[in-house]
């Protein structure tokens, strides 16, 4: 189907839209680059990296604390792939859907999926210690199972259920499972921001040709690419986060998370145009109209988010089998109820609450602090899914002669800032605007909405 109906008024590609009076189309700025405040961001970041980092440090002079050190190590880089791989599928789905606010925020989406070379880097100490983490990788065969649950380390349980899922679940399988997962992801990304260079360069820029080429060429690649991420993405998260409960079940573990890269994706990538927006060339690009649509979207992962995990609570917890429910109880008794409620409360009600309000969705020093809480939620979430799973910390939350679990705090945070760094360092290399797109030239037009 061809663009051209979508496309009107003057080329974009000569860095002028045309002005036709008061009420007319803006100008395309004459500079497209990043603020050079966004380096002064970065140091920030780097300064918070290093701080915490050498925080962290402090808890390697015990073995309790050495043991939350990676737990909460793995957190720290959960989040910061739910921030890549997130914005890899809403780069493909903005791309075979269309609309003008995937445009404005795609320099920024594809600055945080080219940072999935970090995540490479940043996921061999979980590799190189995995046996400190998993069951299956301290006992990776049945002998070493059996003799486990022989001399106590284990439950029958989990000696009998890790045996059953060796094929997946093996410090070899989820070597190779990681490398597919990143190889696809990387080969992906690459051929995107790739082309979204070239794009740009076309000789016929501005042109429907042109745009019905590239609107073809991008909805090829991600149409198919978007199945097969959620396949791979769900494989990944069952494989090192699921699995730290080698004995609980969940169909929809693989969405969940789907959605809640979503969650977190939006967030920042809202942030990220409201902190823009106060610079050129966001300050003329970013239309209010655009922010409107991306707060409604947020509020609808929230629901979305609210849906899948209560629904597959009301249906365990009714269910009450032995096989499901401990996975729950681990996460209410001894003190966890404490956190399961900040949960509900931080990532679900009050952001369900805030965006119901149309103002506040357009408001841009609102939503800044609506989304830096949901970003703050994700952690709340992310700690309430890792470290009940292990058996020190399973239905028995403490903090008294329990230093440890301070690493949840300082290492998240410096894994975070390191990943931050890398993307603002991303998002500086290119223009904040994707020229040769007929989308750029309809978000110069005048708003009406009011």
């Amino acid at each position: 189907m061809s663009l051209e109906h979508e496309h009107h008024g003057a080329d974009l590609t000569h860095g002028n839209s045309g002005h036709h009076g008061p009420n007319g189309p803006k100008q395309l700025p004459s500079v497209l680059a990043t603020p050079a405040v966004v380096g002064a961001w970065r140091t920030r970041a780097a300064i918070v990296a290093v701080v915490f980092g050498l925080l962290s440090l402090v808890f390697l002079g015990s073995h309790e604390g050495r043991n939350h050190l990676l737990r909460a190590y793995l957190m720290g880089y959960m989040t910061c792939f739910n921030f890549c791989g997130g914005a890899l599928a809403f780069l493909m789905v903005q791309y075979v859907s269309g609309g003008k606010w995937g445009q404005i925020l795609r320099r920024p989406l594809e600055a945080m999926t080219r940072t999935w070379w970090l995540l490479v880097v940043l996921f061999l100490p979980v590799l190189f210690l995995m046996k400190h983490l998993y069951v299956w990788a301290a006992f990776p065969n049945k002998s070493a199972l059996l003799n486990a649950y022989h001399q106590g380390l284990i439950t029958h349980e989990q000696q009998l259920t890790a045996a059953s899922k060796l094929t997946m679940l093996s410090p070899t399988s989820a070597v190779v499972e990681f490398f597919i997962v990143f190889a696809f992801m990387g080969l992906v990304i690459t051929l995107l921001n790739r082309w979204s260079v070239q794009r740009d360069a076309d000789p016929q820029a501005g042109t429907v040709a042109s745009f019905d080429k590239w609107r073809v060429r991008f909805e090829n690649l991600s149409g198919p690419s978007i199945l097969l991420y959620v396949i791979l993405m769900s494989m990944f998260v069952i494989v090192f986060v699921k699995s730290l409960d080698v004995t609980w079940y969940s169909s929809v573990y693989g969405l969940q998370f789907l959605v809640a890269q979503g969650y977190a994706v939006l967030a920042l990538g809202i942030l990220t145009l409201i902190l823009l927006s106060r610079y050129e060339p966001m300050k003329t690009m970013f239309r209010t109209t655009e922010q409107h649509d991306m707060g409604k979207l947020a509020f609808a992962f929230v629901m979305l988010n609210i849906y899948l995990t209560f629904a597959e609570f009301l249906i365990i917890w009714s269910g009450n089998l032995p096989d499901e429910i401990p996975w729950y109880l681990h996460r209410i008794h001894g003190g966890w109820w404490y956190i399961c409620t900040a949960d509900v409360i931080c990532h679900w009600v009050i952001p369900f609450c805030i965006l119901l309000s149309r103002d506040i969705k357009r408001s841009k020093s609102k939503m800044i602090w609506v989304t830096a809480f949901m970003i703050f939620a994700r952690f709340i979430d992310m700690f309430w899914l890792i470290e009940p799973n292990f058996n020190d910390a399973a239905g028995n939350l403490h903090l008294a002669g329990n230093f440890g679990i301070l690493a949840y705090v300082t290492v998240p945070i410096a894994v975070v800032a390191v990943w931050v760094f890398f993307y603002l360092t991303e998002l500086m290399k290119r223009p904040l605007i994707n020229v040769n797109d007929p989308h750029t030239e309809e978000l110069l037009e005048p708003e009406h909405a009011h």
